[in-house]
Order: C-alpha cells, then structure tokens, then sequence
C-alpha cells in the first residue's frame, strides 16, 4: 500500500524559510522520479520541483532560485527547502511519486506578507 505523509508545513512571514519532508512507503522509492506539486486556492495543481532517481532536478521558474528538491533514499523521503518565501508561495504542497496515482493529504504552507 503506497503512503504518502508531507509534513513541515506552517505559517511563515515573507522572506522566511520552510522545509518540507515527504515520507513514503509501499513502493521503490529510488527508482522514481518524484514531484513537489502545490495547489493554491482558486487554482489548479501545478508542479513545482522534480528529482529524478539520478539526482536530477528541475523547477518551476516562479521558484527557481528560492527552492531546493533533494532526497534520501535510505529513508524514502524527498525534501523541499523553501527561501525567500512569497505570499504567492501559500499553498497546499503535495509530493507525488511521477506515473503513479497515488496523493498524500498534503501539507499547508501559509506565508503573510
């Protein structure tokens, strides 16, 4: 059974730090790519940062430069640091293993300006 458990989420005032963990279970977590996703109110889910198997990264443009994807795979969880946080960075945050159907609950990142 696939789980997905994000955590770190919180309020945080503009120009501050976050970090996000993602716990995973029921599937090999090494050799999927994995994917931050956020959802901010009023609009669709769009993909945020991804980490291939080989440590590949990428990000959106809106947080290239402020976020970091990295993972573990002794411990089948990605992180994702957050710097320079915007009000525009509020969001539920989700991760979600690519090609797989599974979501976790999410974890809600507020930011006040």
């Amino acid at each position: 059974q696939v789980q997905l458990v994000e955590s770190g989420g919180g309020l945080v005032q503009a120009g501050g730090s976050l970090r996000l963990s993602c716990a995973t279970s029921g599937f090999i977590f090494s050799t999927y790519t994995m994917v931050w996703y956020r959802q901010a109110p009023g609009k669709q889910r769009e993909p945020v940062a991804t980490i291939t198997p080989l440590d590949y990264t990428y990000y959106a443009d809106s947080v290239k430069g402020r976020f970091t994807i990295s993972r573990d795979n002794a411990k089948n969880t990605v992180y994702l640091q957050m710097n320079s946080l915007k009000p525009e960075d509020t969001a539920v945050y989700y991760c979600h293993p690519q090609r797989m159907t599974y979501w976790g609950k999410g974890t809600l990142v507020t930011v006040s300006s």
